[in-house]
């Protein structure tokens, strides 16, 4: 994950091996891949802003977010279900 240099201080979403989706910052990063996310939030299930260290081997997809097109989307509109969770 080399590459994440590019998306340091910009809108990022987050997708986690257990299916959870965080839209965030990104903040920072470490050679294990170890993120920080800043003005973060928790999509679907929570409203709160804050801030998440996210570790590197949780990670499973890591994309800027594109900010006019993510604001169009009406996220109460949109159901799924729950991706199965990995087991090691």
């Amino acid at each position: 994950m080399s590459s994440l240099q590019s998306y340091v201080d910009r809108r990022v979403l987050v997708i986690l091996q257990d299916g959870r989706a965080i839209v965030g910052v990104l903040a920072g990063f470490d050679q294990k891949s170890n993120v920080v996310l800043s003005d973060s939030k928790e999509r679907v299930y929570s409203l709160e802003d804050g801030l998440y260290l996210v570790k590197g081997d949780m990670i499973s997809l890591i994309g800027e977010l594109d900010d006019a097109m993510d604001s169009a989307v009406d996220l109460s509109t949109i159901r799924a279900e729950p991706l199965n969770p990995i087991r090691y």
